[in-house]
């Protein structure tokens, strides 16, 4: 795993404005539980001035999503809809000290959140949708659009730096090749050229961090579920961590959740949070019961 900033902890532990506002007029959605983070950003803006007054999120993600999401709403409370647009993810990043850049694309899907909110107060069709042939990683549904424009304006010059911050490449690594081809045309742009031994971007103030104790990995597996638990309950469902066996989780899906035809889905989505959080392959295996010791 990695090693957090006070801040990120603290807004991880105590985030700030979360759930829904009352009486919203704008609201954002951005990426898929499939995926393993999504996020709905919601604004009560006055129509008079266009002044954001509350912020409000709700997020399926890991510490990193959750502490990025607070942030945002605490950054564009009091500005108008304008100045919030001018709010970069290197901003949600610097507001908390800093992210790993294994978690820089916490803050990316915090902007784009912000984006597609503005666009809904104005009436605008805001999507991150692909065009045909635009799509660069099938694993994430990340496109070549969304990947260019991370890499004009967070100044990346790897393959890893491209999946540090927009997950593109992070899965099955076949995009890899596509992911070259746009980071060679972007920075053809400004006469660099791309070299694929270039060291990836630096982001301070975290660092990879050691291992762990077996205690204190099950209590960070259970803060997950935790954090996790709300998106569940809100439709119904609850999951129960049952037993955790080196790098296999067990968990009983209850509620709403037991049968469920999606339960394959939210199952990889909490797999795909675990993963990241832990910094190492989590499997996870939906089951009633504990495993007998030894089987």
């Amino acid at each position: 795993m990695w090693d957090y900033s006070e801040k990120v902890e603290e807004h991880f532990f105590n985030p700030r404005n979360a759930g829904a506002v009352v009486e919203a007029n704008a609201t954002g959605e951005v990426g898929s539980i499939s995926c393993g983070d999504a996020l709905r950003l919601t604004l009560k803006v006055n129509p008079e001035n266009d002044i954001i007054l509350e912020a409000g999120f709700q997020t399926f993600g890991c510490g990193s999503a959750i502490a990025s999401s607070s942030a945002l709403t605490e950054i564009v409370k009091g500005m108008t809809v304008d100045d919030a647009l001018n709010v970069s993810n290197q901003d949600i990043a610097d507001f908390l000290d800093g992210l790993p850049p294994e978690k820089m694309h916490c803050s990316v899907m915090g902007r784009e959140a912000l984006q597609a909110a503005v666009a809904n107060y104005r009436g605008e069709v805001w999507t991150d949708d692909h065009e045909e042939g635009a799509l660069i990683c099938k694993c994430f549904a990340i496109d070549a659009v969304m990947i260019e424009e991370t890499i004009r304006a967070n100044d990346l010059r790897t393959v890893e730096d491209v999946t540090n911050y927009t997950k593109a490449g992070g899965g099955c690594s076949s995009c890899h090749e596509g992911i070259e081809e746009i980071l060679e045309m972007v920075l053809e742009e400004s006469g660099e050229k791309f070299d694929p031994n270039a060291p990836s971007k630096q982001v301070e103030p975290a660092v990879a961090s050691g291992g762990m104790t077996n205690l204190q990995r099950i209590k960070r597996i259970e803060m997950v579920i935790d954090s996790i638990r709300p998106t569940l309950q809100a439709d119904n469902g609850d999951v129960e961590l049952l037993e955790v066996d080196g790098n296999t989780v067990y968990l009983k899906m209850t509620g709403a959740c037991s049968g469920c035809q999606s339960a394959a889905v939210t199952v990889g989505g909490i797999q795909q949070r675990l993963t990241e959080d832990l910094g190492e392959f989590i499997k996870v295996v939906p089951t009633s019961k504990a495993p007998q010791a030894g089987a």
